[in-house]
């Protein structure tokens, strides 16, 4: 275990992380930030950011990233990879064991892992993912002007997902592979109710055809009329097969927050795993959690937007929370300092 104390550590590169790392290294905290396994996280995964504040002609997600990451250094951030496997958060200050085998030891913690979209696992999915198969209509939809395209899934991000591309695609079509919808009945029924709209019904996607060069051009359907019809068609059972033509296919599965190393800690998880954060006079949520010291930013909160300008807001808010947090901290030392020394000493 390493015996220095970090004033801060980020745990996360995607951009809620590194607009955390700026305001708290122009803060002179001099925060680590450790990258995770997939440096950067699922903007990473997005060819064309058109909707950024300040890119008017949009910018690549690998970019906007990178140009992310150089502003933090220039502020005298500093980066490390690998992820945090445990930690104890009881007192201070907080152990981070991390996936490299090593111990940090910190007085604050911004947890800014963010949250990874569900995959089909459909073939070719891994190579035209942002390239035609996408997980953010918001982010993506606009691409796919005059398309005709296929969402996946059933619950009520999917209808709020083909709802949005019906501003932009030729024809929406739900994949869902049960006969009725998991969604709420106020979304299923504005879903159902737009022209725009088409239902496969028992049916689900098993491969998408196309490349990084062309995008998506087309796709495999299985229907089964008992539904779940890729168990069967794995199976060997028989089932409809279909091909379409398709220039776009939307992921709505939803999304499962990166915190199983915060299931054992004092911070508050709610039912699916999302950091519970608390609130000031009962009026604005901050992004303190309940353990001490511990802050967290971005979609790993966030279940609602889940966009990169509203994950870069909340990262700037964590590092402002943070940094009053530390400060209160170091006041506090000043005024008792044997209790302080002594906490460290544990």
């Amino acid at each position: 275990m390493t015996e220095e104390i970090r004033d801060l550590v980020i745990a996360g590169s995607g951009v809620a992380g590194l607009s955390a790392a700026v305001y708290a290294a122009r803060a002179d905290l001099d925060p680590l930030v450790l990258e995770g396994d997939e440096p950067g996280g699922q903007l990473t995964l997005t060819t064309d950011v058109e909707n950024y504040l300040g890119f008017p002609d949009g910018v690549g997600g690998m970019e906007l990233i990178q140009r992310g990451k150089e502003q933090a250094e220039q502020f005298g951030t500093q980066f490390q990879r690998g992820s945090i496997e445990s930690a104890d958060l009881n007192g201070q200050p907080l152990d981070l064991s991390l996936s490299t085998g090593e111990t940090l030891r910190t007085r604050a913690l911004i947890v800014a892992t963010g949250a990874s979209a569900r995959w089909v696992g459909a073939n070719g999915e891994d190579e035209l993912m942002g390239y035609g198969l996408s997980t953010c209509a918001t982010c993506d939809g606009a691409f796919h002007r005059g398309d005709d395209v296929l969402v996946i899934g059933g619950g009520d991000s999917a209808m709020e997902e083909a709802l949005f591309l019906t501003k932009f695609a030729d024809s929406v079509t739900v994949v869902h592979r049960r006969d009725e919808l998991r969604a709420s009945e106020i979304m299923a029924d504005r879903a159902c109710d737009n022209g725009d709209i088409e239902f496969a019904w028992n049916t689900e996607l098993v491969s998408i055809n196309g490349s990084q060069e062309e995008g998506v051009a087309g796709a495999t359907l299985v229907s089964h009329p008992d539904g779940h019809p890729a168990e069967k068609y794995e199976a060997g059972e028989d089932v409809d097969i279909e091909e379409v033509n398709v220039g776009g296919v939307f992921y709505a599965i939803g999304h499962e927050p990166n915190t199983d190393f915060l299931r054992d800690t004092p911070v508050a998880l709610d039912d699916d795993g999302y950091v519970q954060t608390s609130t000031a006079g009962n009026a604005w949520a901050t992004t303190a959690t309940a353990a001490d010291g511990v802050f967290a930013a971005g979609d790993v909160i966030d279940r609602e937007y889940q966009q990169a300008v509203t994950a870069a807001g909340i990262g700037s808010m964590a590092a402002l929370d943070a940094e009053e947090w530390l400060e209160s901290v170091a006041a506090a030392s000043a005024e008792n300092p044997e209790s302080v020394a002594a906490e460290a000493d544990d």
